[in-house]
């Protein structure tokens, strides 16, 4: 049986101190609007116009799918049509996510993906949903098996480059800051590899927050990761000013998941001590802060955000 609607108003106050993972999409805002109501058409036309634009269709997909009755309407939407592979693809990420919060088994979620890409070979978001299953429930032995599934599909895939970067950047917690330590390779090869106007370029900038965290919680870092000096060496240097520099010259602001690289950027500028870069960072991020890196090493993301954004705005 279907879950009711959830009361209109319901946590207000909370909400507004949330972190919007849509971002500044606005159909996929409309979209989740209606599904939470339990009118899984609007996602329906959503997912179709999305058409095979993988990098957005994993983005409103893994979205729609943290919707808390995601799950119900995506099975009722199936049993109104039951040839729906967007709807067999939102029900697999929606167990993803109900396994990831530890309220489905993860083998269940596994075998609704496996399923959800029998439907469709050529679609990498299945696969993205394994790999987010396996960061969060796995042992990561299975993590570059996976990525390369998507990355068969969907070479410049972003989401999926992010978590393997969050990956590799755990790998040796012990070693103290390497400058040498894989995820760096990594980062730097996906960069290469990709096209001269993907955002996959900031992915060395993305390593190298995601290999603060890793210090930082190995106790080999400030907690503080403006003090920790993560930031203010050469080579860091020379990464955040050649991902910046390309920043100015991309001309491609449509990318659906662009507000997370500028997130990783702004970050790294502030700690870097380049307030006026920062500063043109945030006004082009506005109110789409986004819980990574703004959470390392553990901190409150909106908190921190909202005190960056004001200190590099002079407002502070």
């Amino acid at each position: 049986m279907s879950p009711p609607p959830p009361p209109l108003g319901r946590g207000r106050k909370r909400a507004a101190q949330a972190l919007d993972a849509a971002l500044d999409d606005a159909g996929l805002h409309a979209a989740r609007a209606a599904l939470a109501q339990g009118r899984w058409q609007a996602a329906r036309s959503l997912l179709v116009q999305t058409g095979d634009d993988w990098d957005r269709r994993g983005h409103r997909v893994t979205v729609l799918a943290l919707e808390p009755y995601a799950q119900a309407w995506a099975r009722d939407w199936l049993l109104a049509e039951p040839d729906s592979t967007d709807a067999a693809l939102l029900l697999a990420l929606a167990q993803v996510q109900r396994a990831l919060c530890g309220k489905e088994k993860p083998e269940r979620a596994r075998e609704a993906c496996r399923a959800a890409a029998d439907r469709v070979p050529a679609d990498p978001t299945p696969w993205l949903g394994l790999l987010m299953l396996e960061r969060g429930t796995g042992n990561g032995d299975d993590t570059a098996r996976l990525f390369d599934q998507v990355r068969g599909r969907y070479p410049d895939h972003h989401h999926a480059h992010h978590l393997m970067v969050a990956h590799l950047a755990e790998r040796h917690p012990g070693a103290g800051p390497d400058p040498l330590h894989e995820v760096y390779d990594f980062a730097n090869w996906a960069a290469e590899q990709a096209p001269a106007d993907s955002p996959l370029a900031i992915l060395p900038v993305v390593a190298h927050a995601e290999r603060y965290r890793v210090l930082a919680a190995a106790g080999h870092a400030s907690p503080d990761p403006v003090a920790s000096g993560h930031w203010s060496g050469r080579r860091a240097r020379q990464v955040m000013k050649a991902a910046f520099d390309w920043w100015l010259e991309w001309e491609h602001e449509g990318h659906p998941r662009r507000l997370v690289d500028l997130n990783f950027l702004a970050h790294a500028k502030f700690c870097e001590g380049r307030g006026a870069e920062a500063a043109a960072l945030f006004h082009r991020i506005g109110e789409h802060a986004t819980p990574a890196p703004w959470s390392y090493p553990d901190r409150d993301p909106h908190s921190a955000f909202r005190a960056a954004r004001a200190a590099a705005l002079g407002t502070a």
